[in-house]
């Protein structure tokens, strides 16, 4: 069951749903029935992460959640999980963050109200120091999404209360539902757009260091047509050189993005196209 993006990304308060911290890592379901298995969305990672191979659950249960890598801080590094995702050799511990249950004790739970699995689930799991659940916080969606950007974290989830567990077993795969929904605490920058790709449908960005223009990686979400088709004139008068892959032009157009994090080699994470800076 996936997530849809809260209208214009604003948190807001409803009685009928409540809200839980989101949980900046990769999305895995804990499958203990006859054998252990650990599937994220397109992989059997059973073998990736021996540290989750005793799960502190009994059999019959399938759980939802979220594996992540805390910092120093306690806080999630989604770096470090997908860097540990792709890589072995640089891999540090994570921790399941379990905040569904799909099956107990044997029984498909699916269709019950949300409010009955999240007890369901603090009966089921025994935490430890490899497995956490995700519980709902009491009090005000807004006041609680307000406290997550002031400290930095990734954003919130905000789940109706009665809401079943949404998959297409027919077709084996999951269902984006308006039951939960999102809001991220996005930051905001103003980029310079220095190119494009020759293969992509993306823009290459640079952000201003001092009096040189940075690369900051390329640019692929909400991009409009409209937006296009301004730029292209742009692209064919002011290249500057090419590559194999790329085109690049002088940095003379600036641009709003609003975007998740910073990598630490220096890249922008996730960035989403908003307006040009006239």
């Amino acid at each position: 069951m996936l997530l849809q993006y809260s209208k214009n990304n604003l948190a807001f308060d409803d009685s009928s749903t409540f809200a839980e911290l989101k949980w900046d890592g990769i999305r895995l379901i804990v499958s203990n029935l006859d054998e252990l298995n650990l599937y994220t969305k397109n992989t059997n990672a059973t073998d990736k992460y021996p540290e989750l191979h005793n799960p502190p659950i009994p059999k019959g249960t399938i759980l939802d959640g979220e594996i992540v890598v805390l910092n120093e801080q306690g806080r999630a590094d989604f770096e470090a999980c997908n860097t540990g995702f792709r890589s072995s050799k640089s891999r540090k511990p994570v921790l399941f963050m379990a905040f569904d249950i799909l099956y107990h004790r044997g029984v498909d739970v699916t269709s019950m109200p949300l409010e009955q699995r999240k007890q369901l689930l603090e009966e089921a799991v025994q935490e430890n120091e490899n497995y956490r659940i995700v519980r709902p916080i009491q009090g005000s969606t807004q006041d609680f999404f307000n406290i997550v950007c002031q400290h930095g974290l990734e954003g919130i989830v905000i789940k109706k209360k009665a809401s079943k567990y949404e998959t297409d077993l027919r077709l084996s795969r999951s269902i984006r539902s308006w039951s939960w929904q999102k809001v991220i605490n996005y930051q905001k920058a103003e980029v310079y757009i220095t190119g494009y790709s020759k293969k992509e449908h993306s823009w290459l960005l640079g952000y201003p260091d001092g009096d040189k223009i940075r690369p900051i990686g390329a640019l692929e979400l909400g991009i409009t047509q409209s937006a296009r088709q301004s730029m292209w004139p742009v692209f064919q008068a002011y290249k500057s050189g090419e590559s194999k892959d790329h085109v690049f032009v002088k940095p003379l157009v600036r641009c709003k993005v609003k975007y998740r994090d910073w990598y630490k080699s220096g890249l922008m994470r996730l960035p989403v196209f908003e307006e040009f800076i006239v």
